[in-house]
C-alpha cells in the first residue's frame, strides 16, 4: 500500500499526473470508489491476519496477494517513469513474499 501511495505522490510531483484524469479520462465517482477500495485491500489483509483463524487467513493472504500481483503486473507497462516501474517491482516482490510466507505458515 505504501509503495502505491509513494508512486502516486511522485507522479504528482513529476508532472506525470493531471488532476482529475486517468490516462486522459475524467475520473468519475465510481473510478474513485474503485481506487479507494483497491487501496484498502492491504489494510484489510493486515486486519484479517490478526482476526481470522489459521487456515482461513492463509488462503485470504494468498488470494489477495496473487490478485494484487496480477493487477500490478498488468499495469506495469502503462507507467512511464523509472520510479514507477521500480515501485511496482518492489510491490510485486512483496506480493511474492506474502504468498511464500502464507504458503509456508505453520
Amino acid at each position: 500500500m505504501l509503495t502505491y501511495l509513494l508512486g502516486d505522490v511522485l507522479r504528482i510531483f513529476a508532472g506525470d499526473f493531471k488532476a482529475g484524469e486517468v490516462e486522459g479520462t475524467k475520473m468519475s465517482q465510481k473510478m474513485l470508489l474503485g481506487m479507494a477500495a483497491l487501496m484498502l485491500i492491504p489494510i484489510f489483509m493486515l486486519f484479517l491476519s490478526l482476526t481470522l483463524t489459521y487456515p482461513l487467513v492463509r488462503w485470504v493472504n494468498i488470494i489477495a496477494a496473487i490478485g494484487l500481483f496480477i493487477l500490478n503486473l498488468v499495469g506495469l507497462p502503462g507507467y512511464p517513469g523509472a520510479y514507477d516501474k521500480f515501485l511496482i517491482i518492489v510491490g510485486l516482490g512483496f506480493n511474492v513474499l506474502t504468498v511464500w510466507y502464507a504458503w509456508n505458515w505453520i
